[in-house]
């Protein structure tokens, strides 16, 4: 890195309010940056609570205008977490319309004290059901908590109006067993879409410069598409086409927003190239999505602040790897990652077999044929988690780091080499060995419910994760990155459930 290269880099610092505490939302973003020499600071954690203890958007308001870097050079803000408190916050009845609004006012009186630096949004479109935990411990005065959420999200995944006369009674039925909670789930549902629609004027009025809307977890049926429509229309009206977008997707948006800032930065839009594992591979429709996986593919490329081109002359080669792909067609797309990685040009792997639920062999058998090939430290991004917008997310925001941290002279391969671990440790051997594992230990114990542990089973359930997860990490340190050593790797469960696992990972050259 030239100097004054290491003094741009030095003087960058982005600024993330994150969607919550998770590591996908307040990590990640973090790591991103490094990528690119670039320093990413959120607010401090306890400000962004955890899990069913809500977030502290009044606190983190204060911490901006007061606290936050003066020569940040772009914000990216959840609405979610200013508005609310947070994702899991966002899908309960707790906070009153008038409290949203004022709060994203707050933020965007905030922004016009730092006119030199760029503002961008990003929020949820409620999804069909709330958060669902079982009503023990924290649990069970939480909203809709226990037998009232299977029965909310059975309501949710109806068409709106019911088409059948079976659905119409359906819908006649579970209305009276949810009785008020119905009403209150509703009222939420109504409260989120007039301050997305909120967001959307106050981006019109100049409050912020972009702003995605995401649609949280929902397929192409249910109450959402009301919503939808609805934002789509006001975009429409108030001729935001182009500084706003709804598209499917939640956790993966800082990371995309990032992804952009940092595009910005290095005053470059990269050009990426497209490839499926088999021809249609674009026309599959993820079951928690709303759109196929091409319409969220071309919509993560440009809120990521790149630009879709096929051929020889884009800068970065996107994989994408679909459940059901045939041996041939498999064999020909690891042929086409290996003759990327052996020509130096980026190629970034989405593998979304993950939507193969009950077929663990499939999900593992892509990476295990990168690292036989000694392909897997050679990729410019790799993820697989949750749905698509998560993991195509998470993969060109993390190439188009690489590639921009590259033309900037400000790249850093450690931290390149921790963020794509961290990948490989979280969504091949935590997901696909390590949590099957420890739901197995816990349904054993005859805890069936693993969305929410209470405190003693939580640590034990901690332990034992971190117990089998980190032997997995460091051999995929050792056949990945040999060149590198662990420096510290730490692992924990970070909210009292088995969906997710937190890794800090630390390497340092050989």
């Amino acid at each position: 890195m030239n100097i004054a290269a290491l003094f741009t880099c030095l003087a960058t610092t982005f600024v993330v309010v994150p969607l919550d505490d998770r590591p996908v939302t307040a990590q990640l973003p973090i790591m991103l940056g490094a990528i690119a020499g670039i320093r990413v600071q959120v607010p401090p954690r306890p400000m962004l609570g955890q899990y069913l203890r809500f977030g502290e958007p009044d606190r983190i308001i204060r911490w901006l205008r007061d606290e936050s870097p003066p020569d940040a050079r772009a914000f990216i803000v959840s609405t979610d977490m200013i508005a609310y408190g947070g994702l899991i916050a966002s899908r309960t009845p707790d906070t009153p319309k008038f409290l949203a609004f004022s709060r994203l006012r707050d933020v965007t009186a905030f922004r016009a004290t730092r006119p030199n630096a760029s503002f961008a949004a990003f929020g949820t479109v409620m999804r069909l059901a709330p958060t669902g935990v079982p009503a023990v411990g924290e649990g069970t005065n939480f909203f809709a908590a226990g037998a009232a959420w299977p029965l909310l999200q059975q309501y949710a995944n109806l068409p709106d109006p019911p088409q059948t006369d079976q659905q119409r009674a359906l819908e006649t039925k579970l209305r009276g067993q949810l009785g008020p909670v119905l009403d209150e789930y509703l009222a939420t549902r109504s409260r989120n879409l007039d301050v997305d629609v909120f967001a959307l004027q106050l981006l019109a009025e100049g409050g912020f410069d972009r702003l995605i809307l995401g649609q949280d977890d929902a397929g192409p049926v249910g109450l959402h598409l009301h919503d939808l429509a609805s934002l789509q229309s006001f975009v429409a009206r108030w001729g935001l086409a182009s500084r706003a977008s709804i598209e499917p997707g939640a956790d993966e948006l800082a990371m995309a927003l990032t992804s952009a800032a940092i595009a910005r930065q290095a005053a470059f839009v990269p050009r990426i190239n497209v490839i499926y594992s088999h021809p249609d591979g674009g026309a599959v429709n993820d079951p928690l999505e709303f759109a196929p996986i091409d319409t969220t593919v071309d919509e993560l490329i440009r809120t990521s602040g790149a630009v879709r081109g096929q051929g020889p002359g884009a800068d970065i080669d996107a994989f994408i790897r679909i459940a059901g792909t045939s041996a041939p067609d498999e064999a020909a797309f690891v042929d086409a990652i290996e003759r990327d990685v052996r020509a130096g040009r980026p190629a970034a792997v989405a593998d979304l077999t993950f939507l193969a639920t009950n077929d663990l062999p499939e999900q593992r058998a892509l990476v295990e044929e990168l690292i036989r090939r000694k392909l897997a430290g050679g990729l410019a991004a790799f993820a697989s988690w949750n749905t698509t917008a998560n993991t195509v997310g998470t993969t060109i925001p993390e190439a188009i780091a690489v590639v921009a941290g590259k033309r900037m002279g400000s790249y850093n391969a450690v931290a390149h080499a921790q963020f794509m671990l961290d990948r490989y440790a979280d969504d091949y051997a935590f997901h696909d060995f390590t949590r099957p594992a420890i739901n197995a230990a816990l349904s054993a114990q005859g805890i069936a419910d693993h969305t929410y542990l209470l405190p003693d089973t939580a640590q034990a359930t901690s332990s034992q994760n971190r117990a089998d997860l980190w032997l997995r990490a460091l051999e995929l340190l050792r056949s990945i990155y040999p060149e590198y050593r662990d420096a510290g790797l730490t692992i924990t469960l970070p909210w009292d459930r088995t969906f997710e696992t937190k890794i800090d990972v630390h390497l340092v050259p050989r």
